[in-house]
C-alpha cells in the first residue's frame, strides 16, 4: 500500500457544510465491496483492507466496529466460499450474497441497504486499484461537516488510449445532457448516513449511482488520488459494459436526447418544406427532371432518421415499462452475519 499524492478540493456545496464533527466519537466506518467473480484478487484484497482497518482502529480514526461489507453480486465462481471463508476468521469482513446477477449499481445499492448499523460507508471495487489511503482523506473532509466525499482520479495513466479518450466523450456527453456529474470520479466515495437514508429513498430500478447521489444535494467535496494498476484478475466492464452503462447514464439522468429528436425532426421539416416549394416551382415552370439519385439518397436519410428516433424512443419506453412493474431490486440469498 503506497500514498498517491492525496488532496482534498472542494466541487461542490450546495449549503454550507455542517458543524465540525472532529469532537464526536469515533465513526463505525462500514466499507461496502461488490464483488463479482473476484476470486482471483480476493486474498489479497482482503489482506490489504483488513490491514487498512486495522490500522485506522489502533490510530483511533474509526470505532472498532467498523468492517466491510463484501457483496457478492450472483458469482460463479468460488468468491462467495472465500467471503464467508474470511468472514469466520475475521470480524472486520462480513458478507452478503444476492440471489442472481443483477449489477454493480444494484450490488452496491444492496450493501447500502445493509450497513445501516454504521455512522459512515464508503464504495470500492473489489480490485483496489482504488486507493485505501485516500479514505483516511475522505474521513477528515467527513468530520469537517461534509456528508458525501467524491473519490477523483488526478489522472487516468493507467488506461490505454482509448479508454482515456471514450471516458473524456463519455463525461463531456453527460455534462451536455444536463448530469450533475464530478468529472473522473466513478464509484469511489464517502457517504454520511444521512446521505446513505436520503439516497436510499429514490426507489428507480434504473441506477446510475454516480449520476443520483449528487441530487441529494447535501454538503459535498473531493479527494483527488492517484488509481492503482489491477494486479489479479480482470476488469468487469469490457467496452460493451461500458457502453450499456453510459446509455444507462444518460437516459436515466436526462430527456436532451428526446429534444434533440424534437430538433431534428423540425429541423428536417423546415428542409422538407424548402423542397416542396421548389418542386412546386420547378413542376409550374416546367424544369423538372428525373432524379432517382436524390429521392434514394432522401429515403434512406429519413429512414435512418426515423429508426434511430424510434429507438432512442424506444429507450425510454423500456424504462418506463420497467419501473412501473416495481419488481424487487434484488435478493438476498445468504448473509454471514445476523441482523439485530
Amino acid at each position: 500500500m503506497r500514498i498517491n499524492n492525496i488532496k482534498i478540493a472542494i466541487v461542490k456545496s450546495t449549503s454550507s457544510a455542517n458543524a465540525n464533527r472532529s469532537n464526536l466519537i469515533l465513526p463505525c466506518l462500514a466499507i461496502v465491496m461488490p464483488c463479482y467473480n473476484e476470486e482471483a484478487i480476493l486474498p489479497h484484497t482482503f489482506t490489504h483492507i483488513t490491514k487498512f482497518l486495522l490500522m485506522c482502529i489502533q490510530e483511533a480514526v474509526i470505532h472498532p466496529s467498523s468492517y466491510v461489507l463484501c457483496v457478492d453480486d450472483g458469482s460463479s465462481d468460488s468468491t462467495w466460499e472465500i467471503i464467508a471463508s474470511n468472514s469466520k476468521t475475521s470480524p472486520l469482513i462480513r458478507g452478503l450474497k444476492l440471489s442472481r446477477n443483477q449489477g454493480h449499481q444494484t450490488a452496491l445499492i444492496a450493501g447500502l441497504s445493509n450497513i445501516l448499523d454504521c455512522d459512515v460507508s464508503v464504495s470500492i471495487d473489489a480490485d483496489l486499484q482504488d486507493d485505501l489511503l485516500a479514505i483516511s482523506a475522505m474521513l477528515s473532509a467527513w468530520r469537517n461537516g461534509y456528508d458525501i466525499v467524491y473519490g477523483v482520479r488526478n489522472e487516468r495513466k493507467t488506461d490505454t488510449f482509448f479508454k482515456r479518450k471514450t471516458a473524456e466523450i463519455f463525461y463531456r456527453s453527460m455534462l451536455f445532457m444536463g448530469a450533475n456529474l464530478t468529472v473522473n470520479h466513478a464509484d469511489f466515495r464517502l457517504m454520511d448516513r444521512r446521505a446513505v437514508n436520503a439516497l436510499l429513498n429514490y426507489k428507480e430500478r434504473n441506477l446510475f449511482l454516480r449520476g443520483l447521489v449528487p441530487l441529494i444535494g447535501f454538503p459535498s467535496t473531493s479527494v483527488h488520488y492517484a488509481r492503482q494498476q489491477r494486479i489479479a484478475g480482470k476488469s468487469k466492464y469490457p467496452l460493451s459494459r461500458m457502453l450499456c452503462l453510459a446509455v444507462q447514464g444518460i437516459t436515466s439522468l436526462s430527456v436532451i436526447p428526446l429534444r434533440i429528436i424534437a430538433f431534428v425532426g423540425l429541423l428536417i421539416s423546415s428542409f422538407a418544406l424548402l423542397a416542396i416549394v421548389y418542386a412546386i416551382i420547378s413542376k409550374v415552370t416546367g424544369h423538372t427532371m428525373p432524379g432517382w439519385t436524390s429521392i434514394t439518397i432522401s429515403i434512406f436519410f429519413m429512414g435512418g432518421v426515423q429508426m434511430l428516433s424510434l429507438g432512442v424512443i424506444g429507450e425510454y419506453i423500456g424504462k418506463i415499462y420497467l419501473e412501473t412493474k416495481q419488481r424487487p431490486l434484488y435478493h438476498v440469498e445468504s448473509l454471514t452475519w445476523k441482523k439485530n
